[in-house]
This record gives C-alpha cells, structure tokens and sequence, in this order.
C-alpha cells in the first residue's frame, strides 16, 4: 500500500526506489515477490481497476478519493481479479488497512465497495460463470 500511495503522490517514483523499499521494509523474500507481484499489476491493470471502482462507487470518481483509500481499493481489487487469494481475505485485510490509515469513514467505504465486488464475484460463481483468469 505504501509503494502505491507513493507513487500516486510521485508517479516519477523510479522502480529501484521501490524495489530498495520492499527489500528493506519486508525482508523475506516470498513477501518481496508477492508484494512485486501486487505492485506490478496494480499498475498493469489500473485503468481496468479504477473503471470497475467508479462503477460501483456512486457519485465518486477515483481521483476524489482519499489517496489511501484509493491503494487500499486498488490492491483488493487486484486481488479479487486476478489471484489465488480467497475473497474474503482480501476484502478483510483492507478493511483492516483502511481502518488503521483511512479516516473514520475508510472502513465502511472500502467494505462497502469491495463488499460489493464479492457478492458478484460470489454470485457468479454459484451460477456457474466461468471464472475471471488470474495471472
């Protein structure tokens, strides 16, 4: 979250920045490659990521949302669409990240726009839609 809040405040920010900043904040080198991994396609796929979160978010473009809000968003979603990592887990640990750096209201707006993403990522699934391609 912080690799991407960064860049959103400094888009210039230059790849080894962020690769001496996951190596040294996370030490361990799984967590390195998976935070790379996050990183990496957050950026590949946000355009794709922010349309679907203006679609659910009512009467909030993006750009206005709070910029930690906004990584949090983006990573979940990320998650949701193209990993392994169960539904459930993702939408719960960036409601925890909302709530410990989000305002007041972070929790509630992450749950509520993610929280939405599940329910038809959960209905489709039960309809027997052929699942969106994790990469």
């Amino acid at each position: 979250m912080q690799v991407l809040y960064q860049r959103d405040a400094n888009p210039a920010t230059a790849l080894e920045d962020v690769e001496r900043f996951l190596a040294g904040r996370l030490r361990s080198a799984s967590l390195v490659a998976f935070a790379r991994l996050l990183v990496k396609g957050v950026i590949r796929e946000e355009a794709d990521i922010d349309r679907r979160l203006e679609a659910r978010a009512a009467h909030w473009r993006v750009a206005r949302m709070a910029a930690t809000d906004r990584a949090i968003l983006r990573i979940a979603l990320f998650e949701l669409l193209h990993t392994d990592v169960p539904g459930p887990v993702a939408v719960d640990e960036a409601i925890t990240l909302a709530k410990r750096y989000g305002s007041d209201a972070s929790g509630a707006f992450v749950a509520g726009l993610l929280g939405s993403v599940l329910a038809e990522r959960t209905a489709a699934d039960s309809a027997g839609a052929v699942p969106t391609p994790r990469t």
